[in-house]
Formats: C-alpha cells, structure tokens, sequence
C-alpha cells in the first residue's frame, strides 16, 4: 500500500462521510488527511508513518486508524462499511456533475431519492426545485447534468436504460405511420450495463420520411445520418437512441439485426450463407434471388435448421453451434421461480415488515419466502443478536400458523444473510446455526484482501454444512465498486462438489454473479439461487432481470435452487448438515 492509493481512500471515505450523515468535522478530517498523505506519492505507507507521517498533527485519530487498517489488510473497514450502509443509488448519483454528497444526501432526506432514473424524475416534475436551497436553477442545472453525463456515453443500469427506452417507444408508437416498434439492442439481450437505446420500427410510407418524423417529435438535438431509415440521436436529455424505420416484411429481420450482438449476426449469417441463403437490406433470399417471408424470429431460425435462440442468449459464445445441434438449453423463465430465499424485513435494513413482505412475494406468484436478515457481525446494517433473532423466529411461526388458519398456501422460511468472517468463519456458532432453516453466507468486510487470501477464505466458509447459499459471491457494485479478487472458478467448483448453491443476487445494481459465471455454474453442476435481495415488495421485481441473467447463463430451470418447493430447498439445505452429523 502506497501513500497515493491511501490518499484515494481516505478522500473515498470523505465523500460517503459528507453523504451519510453530514459530519463536517470528520469530512475535513479526512480531506486533510488525505492531502497530506498524497503529497507523499509512492511512498510506502508503513514507512511514511513511521518517517514523515510520523507526529503530523493534520492526522485526525480516525484518519490514523483507516491508515493503520490499510497497512494491516490493504483495506479500510471505515470505507467497506460505508459502501455497504449506503444505498447503492446515492453512491451512482455522485457521477453527476456538480452534484455533491451533500446535495445527494439532502434529496435522499426529503424526497428519498436513490436512483438516477428518480433523480430525473424530480427534476421534472417539480420535486427537486421546492427542496430547500435547491430551487428551479438548481433544478434545470441537475437536468442539464444527467443530460451532459448521457451525451458522454457513459453507462447506466439496465433498469434504468430500460425505463427511459419505454418512455421513448410509447411516445413512437403514438405516431399514426408506425405500425409495429419494438426495443432491440443490448437492452434486449439483458446486458447489465447499457449505452444507447436501440428501436426499431415497422411503418408505412417511405422509412426515411418517418424516421425523420420520429427524430423531431422526440426531441432530437442532434441527428446523424439524415435522410436515410437509419438514424442515430441524441435527445436533449441526454439519452442517445439508435432508430430503424423499416417496411413492415422487413421488421423481423431488422429487430433481429438490431439485437445483436454483432458476433451472434455473423455466426448465423454465415451459417445460412453455408445453406445457400443470401442476406441484405433486411431480407433472406434463397439460391434463387427469391425473397423468403419471415413471419417472426422463431420462424427465421427454424427456417435455418436451428433452434430458436432467445434474446439474452445471443452473445456469440457458441449458442449458434449448440442450436445447429439442437442441443440449446431451455432457458428458465420468471414463472419457473416458485420462492425467493434472499429477502430482508424491518428485521435488520429492510423497509417492510415479514408478513408484508410475504404477502407480496405471494401477490407476484411466489409460493414461500425466505427471510434472510443480516447476522450479528454486520452491525451497521442491523445485524440481528441472538435475542432478535429466537424473537423473529416466533414471529415466522405466528405467521405461518396465521396462513395455515386462512387457508393461505405460502410459507415462510427461517434464513439468515450470515457474514463470512475474514477467518474464513460463518457467523453464529453452529448450535445456533442449526436453528435456521437455511444460510446464506456473503462476504461484507475486507474486500482488500488478495485473490488467494479472499479465495480461501471463501472455500473454507464452503466448508461450513451450515452454509445452503453463497451471497454475491464477487462483492461487486455496478458502477461503483470493482469485485474483489477471488478464483470464482474455484469457488464455483468447490460450491458444486460439497452441496451449496451459488447466489445470482438479481439487485440491478449488483447481478452476481455474472451471467458467464452462470455458465461455468452450470457446466460444473453447481446449483444456482436467484435471489432478489430484496429490502421491500418493490424488491421482488428484481426477479424478472435475474431469471434474464440466467437465461443469458444457459440455466434451465434444473440448475436454479428457488426453482423447487420449500419442502425440497429444506432438503437441500438438511443434506450437508444430516452428511456432516452422520462422519
């Protein structure tokens, strides 16, 4: 660890300080610190403290303390707890220009805003400008802000992405030559972070006349390839938008296109090249310069001798091959899901009581839900002592005698979010573990440890017969925080051996993990949960993403834990512990 590297997260630190709470003595603390720390540049941090640092009086206690932490782990445990205590949203907004922490922390108390897509929101509709010292200049700065952030071309979630390319096609569709429009592109296949908005339309008339119709009742600043029926825009908010207009026979194979992703177009071109079929200007031709109708996308891959690929699946990774070969898995879909095991109550940071929760997951089709509040190690996130928990655990009992009475077929099971312990240790003793009906293991502490280290720690958290999933196994934040070093693929194959799923946490902000992990999963026979990580109801719709992402992964429902009952996901959680007992 360098001076330089501990000057970076000492002002990390100050920021997340300045947005958590406020506390202008501890931000300026660590903003001196982190001055004077960086001056130093290369220097070893250890010697620097012991020569240079050492009796500097702009060193604050806590500042001293994140330094000796550094040396120690190669983290800060101040920073790692900020990150995770802070909502995700409020750390993505700080990519706005010239909104600050204090701003950021201001609009979470009064509007709780935490996304950009709310950010937006309010500014439009006149929320952000009555925010004390905010007002309607500050309002129109921050929309020019979000505006300047999209025109760089930055990256947002998928859910956002996807939010503003609904708004853009239901104003498209309203025009009277559009006949069939549809979202394509990156969004379409469900990559976690998107660029651009990608539509593609079916119309009547000359394409290029409507498609220029279109760039100017969306409110196009900036048009590139006028006069074509291809047209890339850039909104006045930002948002840049890839536009095809196209005769109606044309659209399959225009959508299709637009999809992608570019590897997946070339693959199967070539391969119908290979059967004597010809493609331009959005239409197959056979041997004889016939046009051959294609009524959907289904249709044009049978037409191909291949099976239908799904959207998310379309990343040129071999699934053209697999589909020459009929050997394309049956991706699992949302309806396949019967319970969510990862799930947060009022219990510990969540916003909703548990027979709240539970209703919810019932009202969305789920036939049980796992409660999994966080353990007791993870005190700033309201980690539950054992008192809490044996208090919880009686609630869970009322509410499941209070649905049997009602004639409510749902159930709700007895989980934890348990911290795996640099040790290597799953919280709570394993008498006390035995109580739960089944654990996740995540990792929430010391994301600075090297691959080895985090790698070994994890599999010996693997060891544990207690643990039944693995929570996002990287640590990653979209955005906002690299994953940490670890040998996924060891974990994945240690996980597979030994009887633990692995979680496919499906908050937009984290999607871990990956969907090419998912395949790895897979291939070593390793059970996957996808689990929403959910805070509130509004939570559960985390669940339609993560069943893409699966998909994307080539998981059938087989491969995926929540695809069970309660009664066979207990079984696999007993498993380990009944084989444990039994040595």
């Amino acid at each position: 660890m360098n001076c330089r590297d501990a000057a970076h997260a000492l002002s990390q630190i100050s920021v997340l300080l300045e947005l958590h709470h406020g506390d202008t003595d501890a931000v300026k603390a660590m903003q001196t610190a982190s001055r004077v720390v960086s001056a130093l540049g290369d220097t070893e941090l250890g010697a620097a403290l012991e020569g240079a640092l050492a009796g500097a009086e702009a060193l604050a206690p806590a500042a001293l303390e994140v330094l000796r932490d550094l040396i120690a782990s190669n983290s800060a445990s101040l920073l790692e707890r900020l990150q995770e205590e802070i909502p995700e949203g409020l750390l993505e907004m700080l990519r706005v220009p010239g909104l600050g922490p204090a701003r950021i922390r201001s609009l979470y108390e009064h509007l709780h805003i935490e996304s950009l897509l709310e950010l937006e929101l309010a500014a439009n509709d006149g929320r952000l400008a009555a925010v004390p010292k905010f007002g309607a200049k500050t309002a129109d700065k921050v929309r020019k802000a979000l505006a300047d952030l999209r025109a760089t071309g930055a990256h947002v979630l998928w859910q956002h992405a996807r939010a503003e390319a609904e708004r853009l096609a239901a104003m498209m569709r309203a025009h009277p030559d559009v006949l069939r429009l549809e979202i394509a592109g990156s969004l379409r296949r469900c990559t976690e972070l998107v660029r651009d908005v990608d539509i593609v339309a079916a119309v009547r008339g000359s394409p290029s006349v409507v498609a220029a119709s279109l760039a100017q009742s969306c409110g196009a600043q900036e048009v590139v390839g006028g006069g074509g029926r291809t047209l890339s825009l850039r909104l006045d908010n930002g948002v840049r938008v890839d536009l095809a207009c196209v005769r109606p026979e044309q659209f399959t194979l225009a959508w299709w296109r637009a999809t992608g992703n570019a590897t997946h177009v070339q693959q199967v071109i070539a391969h119908a090249a290979a059967l004597g079929y010809t493609m331009a200007l959005d239409e197959l031709r056979d041997r004889t310069g016939t046009i051959v109708p294609i009524a959907d996308e289904p249709a044009f891959y049978a037409r191909l001798g291949l099976m239908y690929v799904p959207p998310e699946q379309r990343e040129g990774v071999g699934e053209v091959d697999a589909a020459a070969r009929d050997a394309l898995p049956v991706g699992v879909e949302e309806a396949d899901l019967r319970g969510a095991l990862h799930c947060h109550s009022q219990y510990s940071d969540g916003s909703t009581s548990i027979e709240q929760m539970a209703r919810a997951a019932r009202a969305r089709g789920l036939c049980y839900l796992g409660v999994s509040d966080h353990s007791q190690s993870n005190t700033y996130a309201g980690g539950l002592s054992r008192d809490r928990i044996l208090e919880q655990h009686a609630e869970i009992d009322a509410i499941n005698a209070k649905f049997a009475a009602e004639g409510t077929d749902f159930r709700v099971l007895k989980g934890i979010e348990a911290d795996i312990l640099p040790c290597g240790r799953v919280d709570y003793d394993a008498a006390f573990l035995d109580r739960f009906d089944f654990v996740i293991g995540s990792v929430h502490t010391r994301y600075g440890m090297n691959a080895e280290q985090m790698t070994n720690r994890v599999l010996k958290a693997l060891d544990d017969p207690h643990l039944t999933i693995l929570g996002h196994p990287t640590g990653r934040l979209l955005l906002t925080r690299e994953p940490y070093a670890i040998d996924l693929h060891a974990v994945i194959e240690k996980a597979g051996r030994v009887g633990v799923a692995i979680e496919l946490n499906a908050d937009p902000h984290r999607l871990d993990i990956d969907w090419k992990a998912c395949r790895i999963a897979a291939e070593k026979g390793t059970m996957v949960s996808i689990g929403p990580d959910a805070h509130s109801p509004q939570g559960f719709e985390n669940l339609e993403l993560g069943a893409a992402i699966a998909r994307k992964g080539w998981l059938e429902p087989r491969h995926v834990l929540n695809t069970r009952s309660a009664d066979e996901v207990l079984a696999f959680a007993r498993a380990r512990r009944a084989a444990a007992s039994s040595v």
